[in-house]
Order: structure tokens, then sequence, then C-alpha cells
């Protein structure tokens, strides 16, 4: 069987799985020094090296210091992708990008472009550990406080690389609920999902234009068509689910009701950006309102932005599917955004990623409704939308699934994290060209 970049991609994930997966099976890894359950250690593998944050034991209390260091560095890995990890380590080995090495780099950041491979890994790799540390900063103060300096150093590390990573784990037993009233740590934690789920491509854009306009080069302060899609789409859900949980969780008694008004659009935020693909909470989220948790469920399904540490459909995607609904209302065949038209090959994709990913969602849920007749519908879908989104946030019913449950959500994250598409091309090979052209004909829509 040919070894082509799909396989790749994809068989790298599997190996950074099992090595993890044994890695926290050992006696070192658990507080109790025996030997791990394997499910859990399988469990806590995959969602830590697809930056999900589904958890069926508490983080901090059943994994020794070791064992979370080994979980932290799976998300680490996991977040930058085994092509920018493995790419990074052949340079450290002084070794030369091969074609193969950029077309993978390609592939797995959704680039158009094969020039700068080694400058974009190395950009990514700086910008990664920039960010991370300056979150570290940030939160010391507070979690040494709380936890004196050396437990405080390591919490801060922790959540810094969790948050820039979309993953979500969190080392306390309540998540982030005990600092659900601290504006800092909010701002941290948000500022580096939102950092980390924006794509280094859209990053690096801003930082390349703030330069030019220091140096006073106004000629490229022109920004690009990913870049706008994606800033424009990230603000409008960020407001529109900040303003939704504000507005229906407002007097729920068990989630926004007992808070001063401040703090309840505080606590909305939160849950507004960490529904974007990182699974902190800083409220019980099996206590929201259906109606919340629906709206959570779609935040959820769009994700985070191409070439970030998140998962979902993408942004861009939902972006170019509303564009072609907007497009066919007006009768127009061309797809248009910003005024540039969208080639039809994207438009393509885009459908595609859709449709499988929706089939990927009913498929889980109706397998983990089968294999868990007890539990209600809603709590279903939002623990396999969670889990293929690579998003982490559960009603609380993630340790009381099946077994069988429980390795439906271990697959669904593994596809969320290396993509439908990606994985049907591992499966399939690489296609083939074809001379054929069939002939047109009319088929009813609608």
């Amino acid at each position: 069987m040919q070894m082509t970049v799909p396989r790749t991609i994809c068989l790298g994930f599997l190996v950074l799985i099992t090595l993890g997966t044994l890695l926290l099976f050992l006696p070192v890894s658990t507080t109790n020094k025996g030997w791990g359950d394997p499910l859990v250690a399988l469990f806590t593998s995959t969602s830590a090296v697809c930056v999900t944050g589904l958890i069926v034991v508490d983080t901090g209390t059943y994994f020794s210091p070791f064992g979370e260091a080994v979980i932290l560095t799976l998300i680490q890995v996991g977040g930058l992708g085994y092509m920018t990890a493995n790419t990074f380590l052949v340079l450290l080995l002084g070794r030369r990008l091969g074609l193969r090495e950029r077309l993978a780099i390609q592939q797995s950041m959704d680039n158009t472009a094969l020039a700068g491979g080694k400058s974009l890994v190395l950009s990514i790799i700086a910008m990664t550990l920039v960010f991370e540390l300056t979150g570290l900063f940030c939160l010391y103060p507070v979690f040494s406080q709380d936890y004196g300096p050396a437990y405080g150093l390591w919490l801060s590390a922790f959540h810094s690389v969790s948050a820039f990573n979309n993953a979500g784990f969190s080392l306390f037993e309540d998540n982030l609920i005990g600092y659900a009233l601290n504006p800092w740590v909010n701002a941290i934690i948000t500022a580096l999902i939102i950092l980390g789920g924006i794509g280094y491509q859209v990053i690096m854009e801003f930082l390349t234009w703030l330069r030019a306009r220091i140096q006073g080069n106004r000629c490229r302060g022109l920004f690009s068509l990913n870049f706008k899609v994606v800033t424009s789409t990230t603000a409008v859900l960020l407001v529109v689910g900040t303003l939704a949980f504000f507005l229906i969780e407002y007097q729920n008694s068990d989630t926004l009701g007992p808070v001063a008004p401040q703090y309840k659009l505080l606590i909305a935020w939160f849950h507004s950006v960490v529904a974007r693909t990182a699974g902190f909470n800083s409220i019980d989220i099996g206590a929201m309102g259906n109606a919340s948790l629906f709206i959570m469920i779609a935040l959820m399904f769009i994700g985070a932005s191409p070439g970030s540490t998140g998962g979902g459909i993408k942004t861009t995607t939902i972006r170019i599917l509303i564009a072609c609904t907007r497009m066919a209302l007006q009768g127009k065949e061309q797809v248009l955004c910003f005024k540039r038209q969208i080639p039809t090959s994207r438009v393509l994709k885009a459908i595609a990623v859709v449709v499988g990913s929706a089939l990927v969602v009913v498929v889980a849920t109706a397998l983990v409704a089968v294999s868990n007749p007890t539990l209600n519908f809603i709590e279903i879908l939002f623990e396999s939308v969670s889990a293929f989104a690579t998003v982490g946030l559960s009603t609380g019913i993630t340790a009381d699934l099946s077994d069988i449950g429980k390795y439906v959500i271990i697959f669904t994250m593994y596809l969320g994290r290396v993509g439908v598409l990606l994985f049907m091309a591992a499966l399939l090979g690489d296609s083939k060209p074809s001379a054929i052209q069939y002939p047109e004909e009319e088929l009813l829509i609608g």
C-alpha cells in the first residue's frame, strides 16, 4: 500500500495516540501507583492528541505529575499537528525538507503554497511559544497566590498550553468554575482560545500588516479574503453566542440566575468563546437549558478556523455555504464574498465537509444512543458534536457512557481531528484524473 500524504498524517496521529496510551497506562502516570485502566488511558490520550478535552476521570486527581506532563505534551504536539511537530523534529536533526514534506505541510495546514515550508513551521513554533509563555506569566500571579509558587507555576503552564491549543483540559476538579467571577483569568483564557482558534495564517497576516503600518508602508495594508472571512465570521459568532447565552440563561437559577448582571455577561462571553472548540467551563453545562445547549451544539459544529488548533467544519466553510445560499436566492451562479469569487473547487469542498461531518455526527449519535438507552437525546447529541468538533464540553455524561459508547467517542474525536475528507483520502488513496466528460442534465432541487 502506497504511503500517501493523507495516510501519513492519519497514521501519525494514531502513533501519537498509541504512544500516549502506553505512557498513561504506566503505574508512574497514576496517583495510586498502579497500572492504569487501558480504556481510560486510550480515551485520555485520544482526547489530548485530538485537543478535545473530554475526560472520563478527573485529570488532576487520577493522574500523577508525570501523567499530567504526558497529557500536556500530547496536547502540545496534537495542537501543533503531527506534520508540524514532525517537520520541526526533522529541522532539529539538520535535514532538509523534501517535496513530500512540503506537500504534507500544505495539506495539513490547508495551504495552497508549497514555498516557505521551513519558515512557516518555525514561525508557527515561535508564535506558539510566545503566546503560551505570555499566558503563563499572566496566569501565574493568580494561581501562585492561590496554590503557592511551585504548583501555581505548573497550573499556569498547563492551562496556558491547554487554552491556546483549544484543548480544554484542566487540573481543577470543577474545571474553571472556581474562577467564573475572575475577570483576569477569564480574559487571559479566552484570549488564548481565540488566538489559537483563529488560525496561524491570520495571525501572521495581521502581524505583517502591523509591521508594514509601523514602517509607514501603506501599500501592504490589504488583507486577504481568508483574513476577512475568518475575522468577521468569528466576531459575529462570538457576539451572537454571548447575547444568546446571556438572554436565555439570565434567570436560570442553576447557571446565571444568582450572579450579578456584569458577571452574567462575563460568563456568557466565556462560554461563547469556549463553545468554539475549547472545553473549559465556568458553570455547570448540564444545568443549562435545552435552548442554550442547542445553540452551543451549533457553535461547536461550526468550530474554529482553518490552520488553527480548533476543530469543527470551520468558519470559512459556513461562510461559503451562506454565500452560496445568498447567491442562489439572488439567482446568480457565481459565489461571491467580499467582492471576490469563490472557486468552484472550494465550494464543492465546503459542501463535502458539511455533509461528511453531519454523517459522522449522525452515526456517532445513533451508536451512542443505542449503547446508552437511558441517556437523553440532547445530551448524546451534545457529546457527539463536542467529540467531533474536538471541543471537550460535556453535560456530564462522558464517564457514564458504556464501553461501546466511549469507543465511539474515541473514534469520533480522531475523525474530527484529522478531518473527514483527509480520512477518506487516506482510505481511498489518491484520486486519478479522468478525461471523460459527461453530458449535463437538469435536476429538480428543493
